[in-house]
């Protein structure tokens, strides 16, 4: 899978699933302060990238993610 069509995916899940207006989302965003993604929505997302993806994703491996840019590389890099 390229970069490109993960950021597909990953954006659709935001929009679709998660509500969020698709004008926030750039590769600088904030997930929480900007996205404005919650504990339950992060819940949501796990849950569907998992499906997606087919990964499994540890919650100790996100703590140092905060933009979207770092969760697109965090997707890619378990894809490798």
């Amino acid at each position: 899978m390229t970069r490109e069509e993960i950021i597909t995916t990953i954006n659709t899940i935001l929009v679709d699933d998660i509500e969020i207006d698709q004008e926030k989302i750039n590769d600088n965003a904030l997930l929480k302060k900007d996205l404005g993604i919650e504990s339950l929505d992060f819940i949501d997302i796990v849950a569907l990238i998992e499906s997606n993806f087919g990964f499994k994703i540890k919650p100790e491996e996100m703590k140092n993610i905060q933009t979207l840019s770092q969760f697109y590389d965090y997707v890619e890099s378990k894809l490798q």
